[in-house]
């Protein structure tokens, strides 16, 4: 059963281009799957019919998914969402490779995810963020740079952690990102952030590299690249730092980048391509957000509202 997990991680790795982060998901997924099969005598993919992808879904479903959930609280429907089309993805890869002779998950329904309007930072906190540290280490630099590009670009952190000195043209003011899916585009990057990003590069970085330094831009303060849950870590350390208090994600300035802009009155198809989304329903999402806030400062202000 594992033989036949790996060709189709390979699959996606190789052929569909899907993110690290898919992959693993992916494989932690089916690494469940399989030790639940095996409690259950199943040994081989040709044993597994559809009704035991629905004992295992409803047994994932009720299960709590963490000791520190209030009361009986189950599993989140994007969490079963996310489940469901492992499974769904899985074998539809192993039918048409003629692995298996017929699919048990084709029938199987993706439940309904509730849409969560993503939370975005004030152009105040932005600017509370943003101001720098009384300090100028390498790592302060650093940090600074990173934040600056965050929300100068709204990059992804995988984006962040990956990017190459080579993708950056501050002469020109924009990077070249490899996305999801390995697509890639241009992103602009404004003057400000320009500067900073300069002079981490100039002043800061040569001071981090090592001699098995790679080329990406960021580095820790060991001369390694950074480890996605390493700069999660120092992005939120940074940003309690500055005095924010409640909890900041560094997706946030990815939120606040595309988010701005449309209040600013950006065309939403340009918000899309700057953020990557293959999908201008993925971006559409923004367009609530707005909205909301129409709303809010229509009730607080409008004389009859109140």
């Amino acid at each position: 059963m594992d033989a036949l997990i790996e060709d189709f991680l390979f699959h996606l790795r190789h052929e569909r281009g899907q993110a690290e982060n898919t992959q693993r998901t992916y494989a932690a997924q089916f690494k469940k799957f399989v030790a639940w099969a095996q409690e259950r005598g199943l040994t081989d993919w040709k044993q597994v019919t559809t009704q035991h992808l629905i004992d295992f879904l409803e047994l994932e479903r009720d299960r709590k998914p963490a000791a520190n959930r209030p009361g009986n609280a189950k599993m989140s429907s994007s969490s079963v969402y996310l489940r469901v089309a492992a499974l769904r993805a899985f074998f539809r890869f192993t039918e048409q490779n003629n692995f298996l002779a017929s699919n048990p998950a084709a029938n199987l329904s993706l439940p309904r995810r509730a849409k969560r309007l993503p939370k975005d930072l004030t152009n105040a906190e932005i600017a509370q963020i943003l101001r720098p540290l009384p300090t100028d280490t390498p790592s302060a630099l650093c940090d600074q740079a990173i934040l600056e590009l965050a929300y100068a670009s709204g990059l992804r952190l995988s984006e962040l952690k990956d990017l190459r000195l080579e993708q950056l043209h501050l002469d020109e003011g924009f990077s070249t990102v490899i996305g999801k899916g390995n697509k890639e585009r241009v992103v602009p990057i404004h003057r400000l952030a320009v500067e900073v990003l300069r002079r981490y590069i100039d002043t800061a970085r040569p001071k981090l590299v090592s001699a098995k330094s790679p080329g990406v831009v960021f580095l820790t303060k060991r001369g390694t690249q950074f480890a996605r849950e390493t700069l999660w870590g120092r992005i939120k350390r940074r940003i309690r730092y500055s005095g924010i208090e409640r909890n900041v994600t560094p997706h946030m300035l990815r939120h606040s980048f595309a988010t701005h802009l449309l209040e600013n009155g950006a065309d939403l198809r340009v918000i899309q391509e700057l953020l990557g989304h293959s999908s201008i329903a993925t971006t559409e999402v923004y367009t609530h957000v707005t909205s909301g806030r129409l709303r809010e400062v229509h009730r607080k202000f409008h004389p009859r509202a109140r």
